[in-house]
C-alpha cells in the first residue's frame, strides 16, 4: 500500500514545490517507487521535473474534471523510481467545474486507490489556497507535511491550514494526520532562522524535523533547468538536505531503501 503525502500551505513562498518536487526525487534515487501528482495550476511541480507543460495533453485536470483513467496520465521522469502526473493551467477552472459533481471531495481519492499497489509512496503538490484541489489532496492522503519558511509572520494563516485539516478530518478523511513540520530557507547565521525555529518546535514539537532546509543559490536555480536539485547539483546544501529529510522520512516509517 502507498503513503500519500500531500505537501500544504496557502501562504505562498515557502519552499512548497521545491519540498514536493526534490522529496519525490530523493525517494526516487533512493530506488523507492514514488509518484508525484501536481495539482497546482501553476504546474510548477511540474516544470520542476522537466515536464514542459505546453506539451502535456493528459493531465490532472482530465482526472479530475472528465473522470478519465489516472493510469493513461503518468508521465516518466529521467529518474527510474520517480513518475508524474502533470498539471497545466487548465486546472484553474476545475473548481469551478467540479461544484456541481456528486462527492467533489472525493474524486482524487477515488481516482489514485487504483495505484495504491504501484507505488510506495505518493507526493502530492498543492495550490497555495485551501479550496476544492486541497481539500481533494487532503481527502486522497495518509498524511499532510506542512512547510513553514523561516521569516517575519512564518506561522500567520497557520491556523487556517490546521483548521481546514481538522475539518477534513472530521468530515472526509479520519485517517489523515500531520507528517511533519518542515523549516525551509534557514539560514544559521540570521538570528530571524534561530527566532523561528523555535516558535515552530515549540508549537508542534515532535512534529518538527530534525532536518531543516537551508538557503541555497543551486536550490532556487534547479527549477529554470527542468531538474530536482538532486540531479542538478547532487553536492549542493540542497540536495544533501533533502536527501537526509528522505532518510528521516524513511526511518520514521520504519522502511530502508533497497
Amino acid at each position: 500500500m502507498s503513503k500519500i503525502i500531500t505537501v500544504a500551505n496557502q501562504k505562498g513562498g515557502v519552499g512548497k514545490t521545491t519540498t514536493s518536487v526534490n522529496l519525490a526525487a530523493g525517494l526516487a534515487v533512493s530506488e523507492v517507487q514514488t509518484l508525484l501528482i501536481d495539482m497546482d495550476p501553476q504546474a510548477n511541480a511540474t516544470i520542476g521535473c522537466g515536464i514542459e507543460y505546453q506539451a502535456v495533453k493528459k493531465s490532472i485536470y482530465n482526472v479530475l474534471v472528465e473522470n478519465a483513467n489516472i493510469n493513461d496520465h503518468i508521465y516518466q521522469t529521467e529518474i527510474p523510481f520517480l513518475d508524474v502526473i502533470p498539471s497545466t493551467p487548465q486546472l484553474v477552472g476545475a473548481e469551478i467545474e467540479m461544484v456541481s459533481m456528486i462527492g467533489r471531495e472525493m474524486v482524487l481519492k477515488k481516482a489514485v486507490e487504483c495505484l495504491e499497489k504501484e507505488y510506495r509512496y505518493i507526493i502530492i503538490d498543492c495550490p497555495p489556497s485551501l479550496g476544492l484541489l486541497t481539500i481533494n489532496s487532503l481527502t486522497a492522503s495518509k498524511s499532510v507535511l506542512i512547510p513553514i519558511q523561516c521569516e517575519y509572520y512564518a506561522m500567520e494563516g497557520l491556523g487556517q491550514l490546521l483548521n481546514t485539516i481538522r475539518l477534513v478530518q472530521r468530515s472526509l478523511n479520519r485517517d489523515l494526520q500531520i507528517e511533519g513540520v518542515l523549516i525551509t530557507m534557514y539560514d544559521s547565521r540570521l538570528r530571524l532562522s534561530q527566532e523561528v525555529t523555535e516558535q515552530v518546535r515549540s508549537h508542534f514539537k515532535e512534529k518538527v524535523y530534525r532536518t531543516a532546509i537551508r538557503r541555497n543559490v543551486r536550490l532556487g536555480e534547479s527549477p529554470s533547468f527542468g531538474k530536482p536539485i538532486i540531479l542538478y547539483d547532487a553536492s549542493s546544501a540542497g540536495a544533501q538536505d533533502y536527501m537526509d529529510l528522505v532518510g528521516e522520512l524513511l526511518h520514521n516509517d520504519g522502511q530502508k531503501t533497497r
